[in-house]
């Protein structure tokens, strides 16, 4: 292993594929990180051996540390309002490998819609929420993991700002004090590594193949048959390029590795198409300010050349936006006579159904608009009528259990049952336990 001048800077020796830009500017940040810590100026949250680190590689050959266990969910707006069997289905992957996780009850937003979408932000505030995030991470002492691309990218960018703009860290750290959010020497915490979720699917791809033959395939679930069309966030990959993560196992590592390496390890078919680079349409400022752009290139460019030009049966995204955008757009499609019917979710919901996942109980499949039904017959599960029988009767029984104020029982039913709550789950047997900040101050004047 090649290493830099800073210990949070290494590269792979030899190349782990071709690379086409060998100069990062990211090494810089990393230079320049290691010397605000030297200088007592910034705390790095360091990726321990506690959380299971797996290295990954970047489109420069940037070793990044993924880390795997132990982790800090910092949830989505968007998933946990609009699309809930997405980290429904984190957490599911995350109890059946045994790891220790914080389902973080004191999170606030990243404020990116306002930065994307009404301008009213700005790089103080931007940096201020995330280095409270951030402190509130490390304060429980898991590690986080950003479950939103945009949280993602905006974080990479606020962690530049911040690295290279003193007159930034000079401006948020009395906020941060009034919040109680610097250490106790006056310094700001910063983590090692920014982390999305799709990088920790990627990390721990072989161990969900591996559940997928175990389990998956007891089940009578078969994706080899699965066409599938990926898609890439934009602000995942395209925000700070040099900070994702690439494979030689994918395109010889010319393009995006996560999402598309666990859907090759999990054997089904990864059909390429030629509009893959471009945006869902979503953008964040398009949906808010240019709507009919988001609709015309939602439907033009990408789903009519998915549908008609590889007849894909699904569409992976990665992202909270992208996954909203190609299913709402389908029906709105379908209102103006420009239909284009394909299955669509995250990497790790369809991860999730092909391990043996309930489709409705934790992939939550109900919540879905666009026609995943032939994609659930075509992967074997062709008892999802029934299951969503199952789901519904479950509906049912929760209404009455929290109607009546049974609350014990409410809990208890969920442990039975699987079901996603809201608590950090332990490796030994998996027992329920309180949110490590539970009686922690969220503020400290």
């Amino acid at each position: 292993m090649g290493h830099g001048k800073s210990p949070y800077l290494r590269y792979a020796d030899p190349e782990p594929f071709p690379i086409l830009n060998k100069h990062s500017h990211y090494d810089h940040l990393f230079e320049e990180m290691h010397e605000l810590e030297e200088k007592g100026e910034i705390l790095v949250f360091k990726i321990t051996e506690e959380n299971k680190p797996v290295e990954v590689f970047t489109r420069t050959g940037r070793i990044k540390t993924v880390p795997t266990a132990k982790l800090w969910h910092h949830k989505s707006c968007g998933q946990c309002g609009n699309i809930p069997g997405y980290p429904a289905s984190i957490f599911w992957f995350m109890n059946k490998f045994g790891y220790d996780y914080l389902n973080e009850p004191h999170q606030t937003s990243c404020t990116a819609w306002n930065y994307h979408g009404s301008g009213t932000s700005n790089p103080v505030a931007l940096a201020a929420v995330w280095l409270r995030n951030m402190h509130q991470a490390w304060k429980t002492g898991y590690y986080p993991l950003i479950h939103c691309g945009t949280s993602f990218g905006s974080y990479k960018e606020t962690r530049e700002q911040l690295i290279f703009n003193k007159e930034l860290r000079d401006a948020v750290k009395p906020i941060l004090k009034k919040l109680g959010r610097l250490t106790e020497d006056g310094r700001i915490v910063i983590p090692q590594e920014v982390v999305h979720y799709s990088e920790w699917v990627h990390a721990v791809r072989n161990k969900i193949a591996e559940l997928y033959e175990k389990e998956g395939k007891a089940k009578g679930i078969d994706v080899s048959n699965v066409r599938v069309a990926i898609h890439n966030a934009c602000h995942t990959w395209k925000m700070m390029a040099d900070d994702y993560p690439y494979d030689a196992e994918v395109y010889n590592g010319q393009r995006p590795a996560a999402s598309t390496a666990v859907v090759k390890a999990l054997g089904a078919q990864v059909v390429d198409y030629s509009t893959w680079y471009d945006c869902c349409g979503f953008g964040f400022r398009h949906i808010l300010t240019e709507r009919e752009f988001t609709r015309s290139f939602a439907i033009q460019r990408k789903l009519k050349v998915i549908a008609e030009e590889i007849k894909a049966d699904l569409i992976v995204t990665h992202d909270t936006g992208c996954t909203t955008t190609f299913e709402k757009n389908q029906w709105i499609g379908k209102a103006h006579g420009m239909y284009h019917p394909v299955a669509v979710m995250s990497d790790v919901m369809f991860s999730a159904l092909a391990c043996g996942a309930h489709p409705f109980k934790i992939v939550q499949l109900y919540w879905n608009c666009s026609n995943y039904e032939p994609l659930l017959e075509k992967m074997g599960i062709t008892n999802w009528k029934d299951l969503r029988k199952e789901w519904e009767d479950t509906v049912k029984q929760i209404a009455e259990l929290e109607k009546e104020g049974k609350y014990d029982e409410l809990m208890e039913f969920f442990k039975e049952y699987d079901l996603y709550e809201p608590y950090s789950k332990t490796s030994d047997g998996f027992k329920r336990k309180r949110s490590a900040s539970a009686d922690m101050p969220l503020f400290k004047s």
